[in-house]
């Protein structure tokens, strides 16, 4: 099968079909979609050799157990696997679990190939009426689901989310639909106009005033500046919400955490059951952030124009 593999470069290679073991379910890959980890892990995030990919859309082909109630439907998978028997796992937690295989991502080969294998318990099956385009977007949008998970925020709370790129997009347009007051804030017209046209209020970076105004400011650029400037925008004891990794060695000036007494929540993966009805009730049209669709063997360059500035969402077609 064809398979995008990174071993310390990006190949696209004849791969093994895998088998699914016990417990397991074999899915025939769709469409899949290339997210900042994924470019991330090619600069040497997390150490991971193998094939790449989190974000898919499939159908159940093979599976080795006794329910076979999802064999031929499509399904979208959860990222991460526990291992079913630990504390965390017990409590729903498997996200947390300390043994935990994370999908294309850690100890587990992902989902940028013709077939990938998973738990079925991590399987989660798509409505008809969600286009393959649409549902390739459940794990993005699940993680923007579980800051309201993580944090209670009232009717009359002000969030403002720090930006404009496919995170914070999604996170603004899921807080929306919700109905809280948000705004999405970032550098480019374009990508603020997608989130606009369904309903949220944005504004350029310039435009916002440099005042401790917000209720929840969630930072979604993955920059030493943005979580600078999110900490700047936080009113005393509020709450900033670190939705991105900001690995960095510049030196961070924390004290004003500790004088405005700012609560800061980092949010990671979210639950899919919700994301799945938001699709099913098509309250988010994810469409306008899909940059570019390529064929499996144009693999390559769907990860080089991923890369590109101003792009967004880059997707692979394997079905």
């Amino acid at each position: 099968m064809k398979a995008l593999v990174f071993d310390k470069e990006l190949k696209l290679v004849d791969y093994k079909k895998p088998t699914p073991a016990q417990g397991e379910a074999l899915v025939r890959v769709t469409l899949a979609g290339i997210c900042n980890t994924d470019i991330e892990i090619t600069k040497g995030y997390k150490g991971f050799s193998g094939i790449l990919g989190h974000e898919a859309i499939g159908v159940v082909e093979e599976i080795n157990a006794s329910d076979s109630s999802l064999l031929g439907k499509r399904v979208v998978p959860e990222i991460n696997f526990g291992c079913g028997k630990c504390s965390w796992c017990a409590r729903g937690l498997s996200s947390h679990c300390p043994d935990r295989r994370t999908l294309g991502i850690a100890g587990k080969d992902g989902c940028f190939a013709e077939y990938f294998t998973a738990p079925l318990g991590v399987l989660h099956e798509v409505a008809d009426t969600v286009s393959d385009e649409q549902a390739v977007f459940v794990e993005p949008l699940a993680a923007a689901l579980e800051i309201v998970e993580q944090l209670h925020l009232k009717p009359s709370d002000k969030v403002l989310v720090l930006g404009d790129g496919k995170l914070g997009t999604t996170i603004a347009l899921s807080l929306c639909v919700q109905n809280f007051d948000t705004t999405l804030v970032g550098l480019s017209q374009s990508k603020l106009k997608i989130a606009s046209l369904q309903g949220v209020k944005t504004a350029l970076l310039q435009e916002i005033k440099t005042e401790r105004a917000w209720d929840a400011v969630v930072e979604a650029t993955g920059t030493v500046s943005g979580f600078e400037t999110a900490l700047a925008l936080v009113r005393p004891r509020g709450v900033l919400v670190l939705k991105s990794t900001v690995a960095s060695g510049k030196e961070l000036n924390l004290a004003p955490i500790v004088i405005n007494e700012i609560t800061v929540l980092g949010s990671r993966c979210g639950p899919f059951e919700p994301a799945l009805r938001l699709m099913e009730k098509a309250k988010i049209d994810f469409i306008p952030m899909i940059s570019e669709i390529y064929t499996a063997d144009r693999a390559i360059e769907a990860f080089e124009k991923s890369r590109e500035e101003g792009v967004l969402k880059v997707l692979i077609r394997f079905g």
